[in-house]
């Protein structure tokens, strides 16, 4: 599983791409998830120009980096995150990775209540019929008010399209869930095709994501479940501090590479 890791660039966030790149590569990482949420996590958009794009493809070859998923966070109940979504398909095209990531809700304070599924289920159609010509599989993540958790994901996958899979995090699952993530994730794992690797630290409902391992999540067993289900998919590491966020961006990359010699540590 060690060479299933990437970061999701969201772990820099309120710094720039090449920051994310530079530090990710110096940590050791070879796999990037690029963030792509309008109004807080912009490393890449499709509205970008083809110079901007050519030059973001050009800075992960010069790091050595794959792009494995674009994480485009969008509102499915609004037209404008349909929209969002469908234009985010190109990216992942562009970038050649085989993942789109959202939620159904706000990236941020996601406290809206889907009252009707079967609205969902029709305002994804026009997306996963590009993802079906595209060849690319759209990954919901356990994150909200409505989805929080694998096994509720599951159910709505189930209902979907066999191109929707669940994006499991780790520490979501804690956070909006009131769960710990280890008997939802085996309950789930045959509908998960993407990860968010995140650590949790202190009450449930506390914004405290720190470095892998330095939280309470036992990291062993949640590996464990993943092989127990033969987990093929990326294993992305996101890191969003307290509320307060990072002092700077040195306390970033080492959290970052913190993590990686951990996971180095446990996996390798």
């Amino acid at each position: 599983m060690f060479k299933q890791l990437a970061i999701n660039s969201n772990t820099y966030h309120g710094f720039s791409l090449e920051d994310a790149v530079k530090g990710a590569s110096e940590a050791g990482f070879k796999q990037i998830e690029l963030a792509a949420v309008k109004d807080h996590t912009a490393h890449v958009l499709p509205e970008m120009s083809r110079s901007e794009r050519n030059e973001i493809q050009a800075l992960l070859n010069a790091y050595g980096l794959k792009c494995v998923g674009i994480g485009a966070h969008s509102n499915v109940m609004k037209e404008e995150g349909i929209a969002n979504l469908i234009n985010n398909i190109d990216l992942a095209v562009e970038f050649d990775c085989p993942y789109i990531i959202t939620a159904t809700g706000d990236a941020h304070n996601d406290s809206d209540v889907i009252e009707d599924e079967k609205q969902l289920v029709k305002n994804l159609e026009p997306v996963l019929a590009k993802c079906e010509k595209f060849n690319k599989t759209l990954v919901i993540e356990t994150h909200g008010n409505n989805y929080a958790t694998g096994v509720a994901l599951k159910m709505l996958a189930k209902s979907l399209h066999d191109r929707v899979k669940i994006n499991y995090d780790t520490a979501n699952v804690i956070f909006y869930g009131n769960i710990l993530p280890y008997d939802d994730l085996a309950a789930s794992a045959d509908y998960v095709e993407f990860i968010h690797l995140k650590d949790k630290r202190g009450a449930y409902h506390e914004w405290n994501f720190p470095a892998i391992g330095d939280g309470d999540l036992d990291f062993k067993k949640i590996f464990a479940i993943l092989q127990q289900a033969d987990y093929k998919g990326p294993i992305s590491v996101e890191i969003e501090f307290t509320a307060a966020g990072p002092a700077n961006l040195e306390e970033v990359n080492q959290s970052v590479k913190r993590s990686f010699n951990y996971l180095s540590r446990i996996l390798e």
